[in-house]
């Protein structure tokens, strides 16, 4: 049995029935070139011969009582694959609107905790949209939870389901497989005991689990007697940070990565990672400003960055580093936003060695994590004061060549992340094949006028384009005052900080 990390659990403590914790993909598939429609059973046994790639797809929680410890993964005996697997048909004519619909119901769903964390919903009867006419397609709507994976790894994990030639490969009989012998209770107690001897805090989990309003109580009460570590509270208010509700949408559109590559040509010192950035920043400035919205201060994003290497590579988890990063807003011209984005960028730590969010999870067990996130959203911390930051966007580089999956071409992905109370809006961006996609998910009770975003995002790369054409070599190198913080290593010190002078008080 393989025990989950501190962050991988937090995901699992993190969610409720108003923040599913999983991570979503829409994949349309053209299939106008085969000379049978692609049916359900041919998808199933598809799959069943692929499982072995993907060893979580067969594995399951097994929790530790009084959660003296972080769940681990095991094998699951009783693993059927029909208990992951869905099918709807949206007729003759439906079409990518009703799609994204379903997709955006079906995401509002948390996965099942009595077996393997994922679901796949097959979709077929809609006709894909298409510069040549409409085109016969069908599509999968995935469900993996953010405790099996990052938005890094389900990227692989979709790369090695399907395939990189348009020739079907043979579907074979699934490989046998045995599954190891769940481990008995008094086994996983006995482990979490010898865990709990390592890592003393783990006390703190079982207090939380058992007497949780008093937890709960002795947290809010030394709260506010702690000062707060300014720097971490001073994003903006935004729309953006306020209580969220079940509701999920989904809205996408997609730019030529061409035209991006074109201004981080001409911006010369940029990144295309900063260029996408920039991007997000433009369409989130003229949302603001269509809604007649004015920040203070510079909008803060969350942008999470890989630490997958060679040297620290799990099978399946988050391996992650997070920093707080300016977008500059503030700054009037787009492509001098760009720079100035670059710069804070750099200035950042984790830009140059990226350092594992599990140097902050290991500090404090999971379950105490969970509760300090629920806080922050029972107390509106980001409404009564600053938020911490006021969007996430993530940036996933995908296959720049076309998958398949029995001869249809994937056309188009769609990606959705989880929504956290006081956050109802994540941004991701997913290039495929020439094509760079921003996906906006947002709480529609939140994020109002949701519509006009994909416009917005089309005029911002225009209006970047232009600007960049005419920027001079100095503008944007300016001294920008506004000061930079990096989340991970600012909420280390503060924590270390706390442990090391005010664990004494808190146990009181």
């Amino acid at each position: 049995m393989r025990q989950l990390s501190e962050l991988d659990a937090s995901f699992l403590y993190l969610e409720s029935d108003t923040t599913p914790m999983h991570i979503g993909g829409i994949y349309l598939f053209d299939a106008s070139g085969l000379s049978n429609p692609l049916a359900f059973s041919t998808f199933v046994a598809y799959l069943r011969s692929r499982l072995h790639v993907v060893p979580l797809f067969r594995q399951k929680l097994k929790e530790i009582p009084l959660r003296l410890g972080r769940p681990y993964w095991v094998d699951d005996a009783d693993f059927s694959i029909e208990r992951h697997l869905a099918y709807v048909n949206l007729g003759e004519h439906g079409k990518q609107a009703s799609l994204i619909s379903l997709a955006s119901k079906i995401l509002e769903e948390p996965l099942k905790r009595d077996r393997p964390l994922w679901h796949i919903t097959f979709v077929d009867g809609f006709r894909i949209d298409d510069p040549e006419g409409e085109k016969e397609g069908f599509a999968l709507i995935v469900k993996l939870h953010h405790a099996a994976i990052d938005a890094f790894s389900g990227e692989e994990i979709m790369g090695k389901l399907l395939e990189y030639t348009p020739s079907p490969r043979t579907i074979t009989p699934p490989r046998p497989w045995l599954p190891r012998q769940e481990p008995s209770e008094e086994r996983v107690f006995l482990q979490a005991g010898a865990n709990m001897l390592k890592t003393p805090m783990q006390l703190a989990s079982l207090a939380y689990n058992a007497a949780e309003a008093t937890t709960r109580g002795l947290i809010q009460k030394q709260l506010h007697k702690l000062p707060l570590p300014l720097p971490l509270f001073t994003a903006p208010h935004s729309p953006f940070n306020r209580q969220i509700t079940a509701n999920r949408r989904i809205v996408s559109t997609s730019v030529d990565l061409s035209r991006l590559k074109a201004i981080k040509g001409s911006l010369v010192d940029v990144t295309l990672n900063d260029v996408v950035l920039g991007l997000c920043a433009e369409s989130l400035a003229r949302y603001l400003a269509n809604q007649n919205i004015e920040t203070k201060s510079s909008l803060v994003a969350m942008t999470p960055i890989s630490v997958r290497s060679s040297s620290l590579r799990k099978a399946t988890g988050n391996q992650m580093s997070a920093m707080l990063l300016d977008l500059a807003t503030a700054e009037p011209n787009p492509a001098a936003r760009i720079r100035r984005i670059h710069r804070n960028a750099v200035e950042s730590e984790p830009y140059r060695e990226a350092i594992a969010a599990d140097r902050l999870t290991e500090l404090l067990p999971s379950t105490l994590l969970a509760l300090s996130a629920r806080l922050y959203s029972e107390l509106q911390v980001a409404q009564r004061y600053q938020p911490l930051f006021n969007v996430p966007i993530t940036n996933v580089p995908g296959p720049q060549v076309p998958l398949y999956l029995q001869g249809a071409r994937l056309v188009r992905q769609y990606n959705s992340a989880p929504l956290f109370d006081s956050l109802g809006l994540v941004i991701v961006a997913v290039s495929y094949q020439g094509q760079l996609t921003l996906n906006f998910t947002l709480c529609p009770d939140v994020v109002a006028d949701s519509d006009q975003l994909p416009e917005l995002v089309h005029d911002s790369l225009e209006a970047i384009e232009k600007a960049a054409a005419e920027l001079g070599p100095d503008q944007g190198h300016e001294q920008f005052p506004e000061p930079q913080h990096n989340m991970t290593d600012d909420v280390l010190a503060y924590v270390e900080k706390l442990l090391k002078g005010g664990l004494g008080k808190f146990r009181r």
